[in-house]
């Protein structure tokens, strides 16, 4: 396993990231420990998760089964670079009950320790806010920030699924009042089929020293070869990727993506993490396999070499959007 730095910090992480949403509700426990297991063995260091993985009546489940991981002992705790999140709505289905959610000084506090508590663990490594909140200004967060901090609560501070400007205005905000070191890293949607984010936000984050973390890099499912299992084994697409065929043009873009790789002899699932890998900014995709066997394909992909001419037919068929502003003016 590769390893890099994370955004301009000092932490070193590995280039592929363990998502853990499927914990809980498609993995069991069992399961779950089975694959963090796995995957510190293919010398992945790097675990992200959120308060509300679980889902509805289980939020706070994946957290949970984390932390009877940690439990385990054998220095597992010490080897991972523990990531989560806050912002969501910890409660029962509906409106959150006031300063339930989101960025309040209230809520982060809160929420820090709760997650703690299902962690069993007594700091987070990156702590990261899962949205923006547009009613709580940055000098609140980041007050709220420098006390955990100074608690020993949390080390670094990541953003997800931020636009440019508010990454911008974010790390301004923490500069200007000194001492906070600001966000460091952005999790946000990127993959072949969905390149937006090469306008503004993976710019900010180079910009301003943060390390991006593409989640959902193979979109849904879209880009793993799913037509590729319609006629082998009968399985259908279903969720994002099944909307997705329904037009014809992205039907015809993912067979042309899918010819071109298999021309090549590699994988789609496994190109389409490998060329994240090759792109600028990136500090390693989210990978959230449900089995040690999907584990094993994402590991695969950390070593893959993808040639100048593959790399060429993949922009092809998919190209990027440009850069901002010549992608929307002149």
């Amino acid at each position: 396993m590769k390893y890099t730095q994370l955004g301009r910090t000092g932490l070193k992480v590995s280039r592929l990231v363990l998502g853990t949403m499927n914990f809980g509700p498609q993995t069991d426990e069992a399961d779950s420990h089975a694959i963090m297991d796995a995957a510190l063995d293919a010398g992945i260091n790097f675990f992200d998760t959120a308060n509300v993985y679980g889902w509805g009546e289980n939020k706070g489940r994946t957290e949970s089964i984390i932390g009877t991981w940690f439990a385990k002992g054998e220095g597992r705790r010490d080897k991972v670079v523990l990531a989560t999140k806050v912002y969501g709505n910890m409660g029962a289905d509906g409106p959150a009950w006031p300063n339930h959610d989101k960025l309040s000084a209230v809520n982060i506090r809160r929420a820090v320790d709760a997650s703690l508590k299902r962690l069993q663990t007594d700091h987070i490594d990156v702590y990261q806010f899962h949205h923006i909140d547009r009613d709580t200004p940055f000098e609140e967060i980041w007050q709220a920030i420098d006390v955990l901090i100074q608690q020993g609560k949390i080390l670094y501070v990541g953003s997800s699924n931020f636009p440019g400007y508010k990454i911008a205005q974010a790390n301004e905000v923490a500069a200007r009042r000194g001492g906070t070191i600001g966000l460091v890293s952005e999790q946000c949607l990127y993959n072949l089929a969905e390149r937006r984010a090469e306008m503004e936000v993976i710019p900010a984050a180079q910009d301003y020293g943060l390390g991006v973390i593409p989640w959902s890099p193979l979109h849904g499912g879209l880009l793993g070869g799913v037509l590729k299992k319609e006629v082998e084994g009968g399985r259908r697409a279903s969720g994002r990727a099944a909307d997705a065929l329904a037009d014809p043009a992205t039907r015809a873009r993912i067979q042309s993506y899918e010819d071109l790789l298999d021309k090549h002899g590699v994988e789609p699932g496994e190109a389409a993490l490998a060329w994240l890998l090759t792109r600028p900014g990136v500090t390693g995709p989210i990978v959230g396999p449900r089995t040690a066997e999907q584990l094993a394909s994402a590991v695969r992909a950390a070593e893959l070499e993808l040639s100048e001419e593959l790399l060429t037919g993949l922009d092809e068929i998919f190209p990027g959007p440009g850069p901002s502003p010549e992608a929307f003016a002149w």
